[in-house]
């Protein structure tokens, strides 16, 4: 019997590749996509990108969306609450385990395990361990097509948001920034693939820098 998971999407190219893992694993089935939201902006959190572009993504990956909403000031308190509140419906229909796109960070690791063995469920990891350059590579290589939505400009120039995540992007990336932004040097979105009816058309909106560190490329339904 397929052991049912809940997939935490985020809508960017780790989430594509851990799903595209997750979906030809026969040992599981996913019961649905969960999303969490930021209710003032209607967008994924961190990542920016705008809910009915998440709607279509679900659509054309042909899976249940879940939406979790937060407020854009949440405390970790409240939203280790709504979080849990949220997965328990899930714990009581026979869904125990969680899947993660996480690749190295031990501390995001840890803290999901905790929460989630707080209610009785498990934390999955498909993409755990591995080399963050190959994933990069490899996502690539398999036909997925991506866009930078979120640049951290610590690290990066306004010039990385907008982009496309190809072999190019990653060649003009400086090396102190990891492949696959593992630490949240920049987010993005998916808008075709192997796991794709259809491609999720969008144009290119505004480009504007947000908390004074952020850079956010509007990403415009077409």
């Amino acid at each position: 019997m397929k052991e049912k998971v809940i997939f935490c999407w985020s809508g960017g190219k780790d989430s594509a590749l851990a799903l595209y893992e997750t979906k030809n694993n026969p040992g599981y089935e996913i019961v649905s996509l969960c999303t969490t939201i930021t209710e003032e902006y209607r967008r994924i959190s961190m990542h920016g990108v705008r809910e009915v572009l998440l709607e279509r993504q679900a659509q054309s990956l042909g899976l249940p969306l879940a939406k979790i909403f937060i407020t854009k000031d949440v405390s970790n308190e409240e939203y280790e609450h709504t979080m849990q509140a949220f997965l328990a419906g899930y714990k009581a229909v026979g869904v125990c385990s969680v899947v993660f796109a996480d690749i190295f960070l031990a501390e995001v690791r840890k803290y999901r395990q905790e929460n989630l063995l707080k209610i009785g469920m498990k934390a999955v990891f498909p993409l755990w361990g591995r080399n963050t350059a190959a994933l990069a590579r490899r996502f690539i290589d398999l036909g997925f097509r991506a866009v930078t939505s979120c640049v951290d400009s610590n690290v990066l120039g306004r010039r990385f948001v907008g982009r496309q995540f190809n072999r190019g992007f990653l060649r003009k990336l400086p090396s102190s920034v990891d492949p696959c932004g593992e630490r949240g040097q920049f987010h993005s979105f998916v808008y075709d693939g192997p796991l794709f009816k259809e491609k999720v058309s969008y144009r290119k909106g505004e480009i504007i820098l947000r908390d004074n560190r952020f850079y956010y490329c509007d990403l415009i339904p077409v």
